[in-house]
């Protein structure tokens, strides 16, 4: 194996800097080594190299960006690897059990993993598949570096520059905004930060849960501390959707959601919807009001949180998106949730079935 060639067995690490010669002077080691940036990755060979280029021009610079790589086979691996030796604050770890083969919760334990390793008091997450605007770390962690906050979420929008008709159509579904500007109380781990006693009060992130760990974090969170939501921290999410792709995340969360019996209030309106949708198609022989009245109350469903950052330019094709993509949210809700609390068996997402 050559110098440059990347470590061939999990758990290994690579981290540039090591050398006198690389370490950084000491005023500048005080002026980063606040905020450390986490991640867990497998199979994002496509998007790794967009986020991290993206973190390290950010204009508070991370003392720490700290990837791990759940044992991808697409390149992935070695691109973070490669990386590391461009980058002195970027710590590349591949872990094996941060996958589906070695962790019941391959992403939480992922995370765990990156923030175990890090020497920051405040922690940072993102995610592959997002890009961050150069002020978004800074925005994100002040009110905790200021002393306001323990905690902060940021929330995420679609990116405005590469976004598919079904990531508009689906995008509130899911959480996620329109718009930099729209404000948001939505936590996910692509946008949020933390001191690192909060994550240890907490217990970490679940790793028992396949999917939602960054919600069940979120819950456990603020038990303890009143979160932050600081303006145009969001991360800029790429997620590329087909509708398919996009009616199978929908199926993955409710089969989740009904794994671990939460939400189930969301379960009962979902089912609700889909009666109304029936009653009204079978009373429609008598009288065409009830289907005009679900019809209208679809419309207020699909459009309500965010009408006011819909795209302006009219385009029947991505009104017609958002308003099928509404009316089919419902049924796969309703079901996928019955199924995963009678199974209890959550679904591999496209990179652990990979």
């Amino acid at each position: 194996m050559t110098q440059d060639s990347p470590p061939p067995i999990a758990g290994m690490w690579k981290r540039k800097g090591s050398s006198s010669l690389n370490q950084p002077h000491p005023e500048e080691l005080t002026r980063l080594s606040q905020v450390t940036v986490t991640a867990t990755v497998l199979n994002e060979v496509g998007e790794i190299d967009r986020l991290m280029t993206s973190l390290m021009e950010q204009t508070l610079s991370p003392s720490e960006v700290v990837i791990v790589d759940g044992g991808s086979t697409d390149g992935t691996w070695e691109r973070l690897f490669a990386a590391a030796s461009k980058y002195s604050n970027l710590i590349a770890i591949q872990d094996a059990s941060c996958s589906l083969k070695g962790s019941a919760g391959p992403i939480a334990r992922g995370r765990n993993v990156a923030i175990s390793k890090s020497s920051s008091d405040v922690i940072a997450c993102v995610d592959a598949g997002c890009t961050y605007e150069s002020e978004w770390l800074a925005r994100l962690t002040a009110p905790i570096l200021k002393g306001n906050a323990q905690y902060a979420v940021g929330g995420s929008c679609i990116d405005p520059e590469d976004r598919t008709t079904w990531d508009v159509a689906s995008a509130p579904f899911f959480g996620i905004k329109l718009s930099a500007d729209e404000p948001t109380k939505s936590c996910t781990a692509r946008s949020m930060a933390f001191r690192k006693r909060l994550w240890r009060q907490v217990g970490g992130f679940p790793e028992d849960v396949f999917l939602g760990e960054d919600t069940i974090f979120d819950q456990r969170a603020r038990k303890i501390a009143t979160p932050a939501f600081p303006e145009r921290a969001k991360a800029h999410y790429r997620p590329k959707h087909t509708f398919g792709s996009a009616i199978r995340q929908v199926a993955s969360y409710a089969k989740t959601d009904g794994v671990l019996g939460t939400r189930p209030a969301r379960l009962f309106r979902n089912l609700a919807r889909c009666l109304a949708e029936l009653a009204a198609l079978a009373l429609l022989p008598r009288s065409v009001i009830p289907l005009l009245c679900v019809l209208a109350l679809e419309i207020y469903f699909a459009f309500r949180l965010d009408w006011r950052s819909f795209p302006r330019k009219f385009s029947p094709r991505l009104l017609g998106a958002r308003l099928l993509f509404s009316l089919m949210v419902p049924w796969v809700v309703t079901w996928n949730q019955i199924v995963g609390l009678f199974t209890k068996r959550n679904r591999p997402n496209r990179q652990n079935a990979a």
